[in-house]
């Protein structure tokens, strides 16, 4: 069973072509956006399901491997703090 449905592969390939997307990835990163690894997974997806390919297979899960390490890699925004500051009752400075 693939991590996935193939579906989702193929669904995640469309929305990269996309026109919207591709003008947003544009405006954000200056350059446009790399479909072929989404159309990459979609085929092996399918040859996993299809004939049980283990190349497929292994190519398939390193790529999902990839994807979860690529999004570990950056760093939250924001501190998430345990409780409220001791102070939050109180009005805030710019109210004086």
């Amino acid at each position: 069973q693939p991590p996935r449905p193939c579906e989702d592969y193929w669904w995640e390939w469309k929305h990269c072509r996309g026109l919207r997307h591709a003008f947003h990835h544009y405006y954000t990163h200056g350059e446009l956006p790399a479909c072929g690894r989404w159309r990459d997974d979609y085929d092996a997806c399918r040859a996993w399901e299809r004939g049980r390919a283990a190349a497929a297979q292994e190519a398939l899960c390193e790529s999902e491997r990839a994807r979860v390490m690529e999004r570990q890699k950056y760093a939250p925004v924001w501190t998430l703090r345990k409780s409220p500051p001791p102070d939050w009752y109180l009005p805030l400075d710019q109210d004086k």
